[in-house]
């Protein structure tokens, strides 16, 4: 009988240890869902889309795959959607929620992403966070990706993925779980523009997964994403001056509390499998805010 208790034990405590600590703030749970062309529409490939129950369908074939766009511009804000994305071979195939002014500064723009690279069968998915200052994603690239692998197979069911973006923070999170904390050190490192919120789904084959290696096999296509519970929530580009920047934590300065911090430093700790700023092969003088 003690071994048996032994044994549950040491499932129990190997079972919490798989999954981050919860955080004690759910800032998701703070912000109203909105249906999706009340605050979208489609950017490209209308016929690779489709909206049935509040989810949102984009698809990538070997013709084209598919954009949407938000109607309005943000200086700052909350900014998330629940998404499931397709098992098996999806090699070369990028799923993505992120933040850009790129139509309205083509060559110097601005971006924060979210982006879900591609795998092969029997290998997770790789969830890569990147933030890119006026023009360093157009180009020469300097890129300041961090990348993690999920604790939870996000094929299965949704998931929530969030951007915050404050005048001096931007925070990434997972199902209300902060992974990622990008502050403003320089007015250089940091967009500071209007951005709009996008979604798309498309071919990076030359890069998406494992540098290349492995590319869109339309064999199996088509490959589909699916999107629902969208929300925004923030201060557009045409709010007054006085208006609050949204918060991650429970207060309203921003920041973390001590709790989200060691959710983060958990995730941190167990699913990062890439951070720019330990690639000895990076040119950090193009990223000081590494080392300052």
């Amino acid at each position: 009988m003690a071994f048996f208790f032994f044994l549950l034990l040491l499932l129990l405590s190997s079972a919490e240890a798989s999954w981050p600590p919860s955080p004690g703030f759910w800032p998701s749970t703070h912000v109203r869902s909105m249906e999706f062309y009340r605050g979208f529409r489609n950017l490209w490939g209308p016929q690779h889309q489709s909206l049935s129950q509040d989810t949102l369908s984009i698809w990538l074939d070997r013709t084209t795959g598919s954009g949407f766009k938000s109607l309005r511009p943000f200086r700052s804000g909350y900014f998330s959607a629940s998404i499931k994305l397709q098992p098996g071979y999806t090699a070369g195939v990028i799923t993505a929620f992120y933040l850009s002014n790129n139509e309205a500064h083509p060559g110097f723009h601005d971006e924060v992403d979210i982006e879900f690279l591609g795998t092969t069968f029997g290998k997770p998915y790789t969830l890569q966070t990147n933030v890119y200052i006026r023009g360093t994603g157009d180009g020469r690239i300097i890129g300041r990706e961090m990348k993690f692998h999920l604790w939870f197979d996000p094929t299965k069911d949704f998931h929530h993925y969030a951007i915050l973006w404050r005048p001096n923070e931007i925070i990434f999170l997972v199902d209300d779980i902060p992974i990622r904390r990008y502050p403003r050190k320089s007015a250089a490192t940091f967009p500071l523009r209007p951005m709009w919120v996008y979604g798309s789904i498309w071919d990076a084959s030359s890069w998406a997964t494992e540098d290349g290696k492995y590319r869109a096999d339309y064999r199996y296509q088509p490959f589909v994403a699916k999107y629902r519970n969208f929300k925004a929530r923030g201060c557009s580009a045409y709010s007054p001056a006085w208006c609050q920047a949204v918060s991650a934590s429970p207060f309203r300065s921003g920041g973390l509390s001590r709790q989200q911090e060691n959710a983060m430093k958990w995730v941190q700790s167990h699913q990062l499998v890439y951070n720019y700023c330990w690639d000895n092969k990076r040119d950090h003088s193009l990223t000081p805010e590494c080392w300052h």
